[in-house]
C-alpha cells in the first residue's frame, strides 16, 4: 500500500457530494456549503462595505487611465492596487477584477497587469483596450506586499508567505482565508466605482488567480462570469497523485475535507456562466478530479436548467501554461457575457 493510501484510509472519509433532485432543494445546501467555507475559512475580521482608499497616482497611458491605490484591509496590512479605465465609453463599463498567479513572481504580484510571465500578451492593456474597467490587487507576500509581513522587510518571497500563514493560523483563521476577503474589498471597491456597471463584472486568473476565482464567485454572487486557467484541483486527487507538493502552504484550508472536495465550491458559482480551461498535463490538477468535478457541477447548472453555461475544457498535452489559445477563448467570453460598449 503507497504512503498516500495509508494516510487516507486512516484518515476519516470524505463526504460524497450528493447532488439534490431539484433546485429547490439545492437553495439551501447551497446556502448551508458556503455558510460551511466561510466558517473554515477562520475568524476572519469583519470588512467595511466600502474600503477606505487612498489614490497615490494617476497617469494617463496609452488609451486608458491608469490610477495606483491603497486601502488599509482592517488586519494590519496595507492592500496596494491597480486600476485601470478605458479612455473611451459610453454609460456604465463592465468590469474585470484581475487575480495574479503565484508562480513563485512575489515581485511581481499585480503587475501581472502589464507583463507576460502568466499571460500571452500583457493583460491590463490588453482588457481596458477592449472596453473593460480592470482592477488588481497585490495579493499577501506578492508586489508592494512582499516583505510587508510579521517578519518585516527583510523576510520576502517563501519565507515571507509561510511566516504570514503562520500568523494568521495564531489568530485563528487562514492565509487563503484573508487573502480571499482582500479580494472581496476589491470587489467591494470595484463595485463601488461610478464609472462600473457592477451587473457585468467578471473575475479571471491562472493559477492562484484561478483558484481565487472560483472561491470569490462561490462566496460572492456579484461576479457576473468566471474564467479559471489552470489550478481546478480537486484535493482527494492531488492526494492520490502525490501532488502536495505543487501547491504553496497558502492554499490549504483546514478540515475542508471532513465535509466536501471542490466539486462542491465550485457548485455554488451556478448558474453563473463560468469557463474553466486546464491541461491534462497540469500536475497541480490531475485530470482525474477535473472530470469528478465536471460531473457533479454540470449536474447542479442542469438543475436551473443552464448546463450550457458551465464550459470545463480540458487540454490534451498542454501543461501548467496559458496558451495563445486560452487567451483568445478568454476574450471572447467575456466579450460575449459582458459586452462592452464604447
Amino acid at each position: 500500500m503507497a504512503n498516500h493510501e495509508r494516510w487516507m484510509s486512516a484518515a476519516p472519509a470524505v463526504p460524497e457530494f450528493i447532488v439534490p433532485a431539484t433546485v429547490e432543494e439545492w437553495i439551501p445546501k447551497r446556502h448551508e456549503i458556503r455558510s460551511r467555507l466561510l466558517s473554515l475559512l477562520g475568524e476572519l475580521p469583519a470588512r467595511p462595505r466600502v474600503p477606505q482608499v487612498r489614490l497615490v497616482s494617476r497617469v494617463q497611458r496609452d488609451g486608458f487611465v491608469e490610477e495606483m491605490f491603497q486601502f488599509d484591509n482592517g488586519a494590519g496590512a496595507v492592500v496596494t492596487g491597480t486600476l485601470l479605465l478605458p479612455e473611451k465609453r459610453s454609460g456604465l463599463a463592465p468590469a474585470v477584477l484581475y487575480c495574479h498567479w503565484h508562480g513563485g513572481h512575489y515581485d511581481s504580484g499585480r503587475q501581472e497587469l502589464f507583463q507576460t510571465n502568466a499571460v500571452p500578451e500583457p493583460p491590463g492593456p490588453a482588457l481596458v483596450r477592449q472596453g473593460y474597467v480592470v482592477l488588481a490587487i497585490d495579493a499577501y507576500c506578492f508586489g508592494e506586499r512582499n516583505g510587508a509581513g510579521p517578519g518585516g522587510a527583510a523576510e520576502k518571497g517563501s519565507g515571507g508567505e509561510m511566516t504570514a500563514s503562520k500568523f494568521q493560523l495564531w489568530m485563528g483563521r487562514t492565509l487563503w482565508g484573508m487573502m480571499i476577503r482582500d479580494d472581496l474589498m476589491a470587489l467591494d471597491y470595484l463595485c463601488s466605482r461610478p464609472e462600473v456597471d457592477a451587473q457585468r463584472i467578471a473575475v479571471t486568473g491562472i493559477s492562484m488567480g484561478a483558484t481565487r476565482t472560483w472561491w470569490i464567485t462561490a462566496l460572492d454572487d456579484r461576479p457576473k462570469t468566471g474564467i479559471a486557467v489552470g489550478c481546478l484541483t480537486r484535493y482527494q486527487d492531488l492526494i492520490q497523485a502525490e501532488g502536495l507538493k505543487h501547491h504553496g502552504i497558502y492554499y490549504f484550508v483546514p478540515g475542508m475535507l471532513r465535509h466536501f472536495d471542490t466539486e462542491a465550491v465550485v457548485a455554488l458559482s451556478a448558474p453563473r456562466p463560468m469557463l474553466f480551461m486546464t491541461g491534462d498535463k497540469d500536475q497541480g490538477s490531475p485530470a482525474s478530479g477535473i472530470r469528478t468535478i465536471d460531473a457533479k457541477v454540470r449536474l447542479i447548472y442542469g438543475l436551473h436548467g443552464r448546463a450550457d453555461a458551465f464550459v470545463n475544457e480540458i487540454y490534451p498535452g498542454v501543461g501548467h501554461v496559458y496558451t495563445p489559445e486560452m487567451w483568445r477563448r478568454t476574450l471572447a467570453w467575456l466579450d460575449r457575457e459582458l459586452s462592452p460598449k464604447f
